[in-house]
């Protein structure tokens, strides 16, 4: 186990370094240049070529590159054209935000998906089985932008129980965590339905029954420790779509996170912000997938990664 952790480590390093390139090309084919945007629309030609050999945009995409990426290495995300200050400090706030929502969202999403998938599969074909899918579909079905807009109509400006936007107290991360968390929780559902309708029709369950064991154990302890597998891959996979989602979300919940920046940076042609996000993004999945292969083997000995 340690010795395949150092190796999936080692290894994101090259990883990371194909990711920034393909960011830091992403980003160059955005429409729009940097220097207009920042000079505005009275500038001359002359002072916008100043404002790009100012920011280094004048110089070939090599060395662009390797002067971004030899930052990253040494801690320098670079600096943001538009607010004229570092990317570091433009994160440092921000982050916690996109985190604790994020982890708002996957936490209620992670059981209330189980919950429903288990208590499908155990009824299967059963009114609670049809009504837990539907909940499933539903949850697939609606963009979260829509929701989200629907559950501010409901519950900010018909009942006044949540506020529209901002973050002013816990009440403000309820909307934009269930908004950002129903797709997870629908997929999750129909996941652990699936999972566990599979692993109750095998023989050791039939086993286990057979010699008496309560259905409670029979359930949670032999048939969903074995489901447990796919419901961590499915989870560890949906996170990066709850990241992505937290873009849309930020913006429709006027939330000054990470996803907020990102679409604001993105107006603004600041590259050194966008690359910086992105390749955040990317390494915070890798490391979330690297986290969901260990833990497999914590709940599985079976599985062997040597």
């Amino acid at each position: 186990m340690g010795k395949y952790a150092v190796k999936r480590v080692l290894s994101m390093i090259p990883l990371l370094i194909v990711i920034s390139i393909i960011i830091f090309m992403f980003v160059r084919l955005i429409p729009g240049d940097p220097a207009r945007q920042i000079g505005g629309p009275t500038a001359t030609i002359g002072e916008i070529e100043n404002i790009r050999r100012e920011l280094g945009l004048d110089q070939p995409l090599v060395p662009q590159y390797l002067q971004w990426i030899t930052g990253i290495f040494q801690g320098d995300l670079g600096h943001s054209f538009t607010n004229n200050t570092s990317v570091a400090e433009l994160l440092a706030p921000r982050l916690p935000i996109t985190i604790y929502l994020t982890i708002c969202s996957i936490t209620w999403s992670v059981i209330i998906g189980i919950i429903i998938g288990v208590i499908a599969a155990i009824n299967r074909g059963r009114a609670l089985d049809l009504l837990g899918m539907l909940i499933a579909i539903a949850g697939i079905s609606l963009p979260n932008f829509w929701l989200g807009l629907q559950l501010m109509q409901i519950f900010s400006v018909n009942l006044g129980i949540f506020p529209t936007g901002g973050l002013e107290d816990w009440r403000g991360y309820v909307l934009p965590s269930i908004a950002m968390g129903a797709g997870i929780m629908a997929i999750l559902a129909r996941v652990t339905r699936s999972s566990m309708i599979e692993n109750l029709g095998k023989d050791y369950i039939r086993t286990a029954r057979a010699k008496g064991l309560p259905e409670p154990r029979v359930i949670m302890v032999h048939a969903f420790k074995n489901s447990s597998i796919d419901i961590i891959t499915v989870t560890a996979l949906q996170i990066g779509a709850l990241i992505a989602g937290s873009v849309v979300v930020e913006s429709v919940f006027s939330i000054p996170g990470m996803g907020r920046l990102l679409v604001d940076s993105i107006g603004f042609r600041d590259y050194e912000v966008v690359q910086a996000l992105i390749l955040f993004f990317s390494f915070e999945y890798m490391v979330i997938n690297l986290l969901a292969d260990i833990l497999y083997a914590v709940i599985n000995p079976r599985v062997r990664y040597e």
